[in-house]
């Protein structure tokens, strides 16, 4: 890649009603590694709000009426992909904005992972999250822990 960019992106935190994190499996990974928030790039003349609930809706099958968001964080947050994982879509990574959400109601019997990107869901503690975070998301994700209060989340 002769240009060095960052795709502007949104990515979500997402709780249960007990306070676990929902976090996915790629796909494209083999093993137990791979797992991540979801997230996802913003669209030309998309606000990141709606981009996020796009997100959600795509990647996980839940709508609108089924998350509530609680806060986002105060700026951007990025990360640089490894060289082997820069694209002409993604660039060297990506900058998003980060939200806390919940779940309403029994919205986490209606998550489903799009099968195109995601093989997998699974409900986390923190510390799960940052045990399988991969290394390029690590610092990020130790941000959203501390900045969305996360490391009171149910631990068993």
């Amino acid at each position: 890649m002769t240009d060095a960019f960052f795709r502007a992106g949104v990515g979500a935190v997402v709780l249960n009603s007990s306070r676990r994190i929902l976090v996915m499996k790629r796909k494209d990974v083999a093993g137990d590694e791979g797992w991540q928030l979801p997230q996802g790039g913003i669209g030309p003349d998309e606000d990141p709000v709606e981009a996020l609930y796009r997100e959600l809706k795509e990647e996980t099958g839940l709508g609108r009426d089924q998350i509530r968001v609680v806060k986002s964080m105060p700026e951007w947050l990025a990360y640089e992909l490894p060289a082997q994982y820069r694209n002409p879509k993604v660039g060297w990574g990506q900058v998003q904005r980060w939200y806390l959400c919940r779940l309403v109601g029994a919205a986490q019997q209606a998550v489903k992972p799009d099968q195109m990107e995601f093989s997998a869901v699974d409900w986390v503690t923190a510390n799960q999250l940052l045990e399988r975070a991969v290394q390029f998301r690590q610092h990020l994700y130790r941000r959203l822990v501390n900045e969305f209060d996360l490391l009171g989340v149910a631990a068993s």
